[in-house]
């Protein structure tokens, strides 16, 4: 089972009995959702179809995105991982970074923390050289998040702004 331990989180495969509720709380947040796929929130269902997919992904393609939980409480923080996004065109089809929090744990530098795991993840177990990101033109949080990875700016598209990073330069 893939597992990932940082100072303060715990990235795993998702346990759908256990996660669902937690999940679907979080996506139920019209805030934490705003800036992700359409912008509207998840339901209950639709986030069981999330887990299902997410965990498919990880069968199929050998990545796909973790549940994070907080080590010692137990408390899912929220999604991260790696993914093959459809649009926009210019990232369709390569490696992707995403990832969503509860509005409760953003601020405390636990998006900064998984995400650096995952690139060095992608970039070591995975062997993969080259991770792209889409983020919303308002989601500063995000691209800030972005510039600490050292993720550059490529472009602009669909009203979205285009990251992309070279795992072979990749600093950690």
């Amino acid at each position: 089972m893939t597992e990932i331990r940082t100072p303060r989180l715990l990235l795993r495969r998702w346990h759908p009995d256990d996660d669902l509720g937690p999940l679907a709380e979080i996506q139920s947040d019209p805030v934490v959702m705003s800036h992700i796929g359409d912008g509207e929130p998840r339901s209950l269902d639709e986030s069981a179809e999330d887990i299902e997919r997410w965990e498919e992904e990880w069968d199929d393609e050998g990545f796909g995105l973790f549940a994070v939980e907080l080590l010692g409480s137990g408390e899912l923080v929220g999604a991260i991982g790696l993914y093959v996004p459809d649009a926009p065109a210019q990232v369709a089809g390569h490696i992707g970074i995403q990832w969503r929090l509860g509005r409760v744990f953003w601020g405390q530098g636990y998006a900064s923390e998984a995400a650096q795991a995952t690139l060095e993840f992608a970039l070591q177990d995975r062997g993969i050289d080259r991770v792209v990101a889409v983020t919303a033109h308002g989601d500063t949080s995000s691209a800030k998040v972005l510039d600490k990875l050292g993720m550059e700016l490529t472009g602009e598209a669909d009203g979205a702004r285009l990251y992309a990073i070279d795992l072979t330069e990749y600093q950690g």
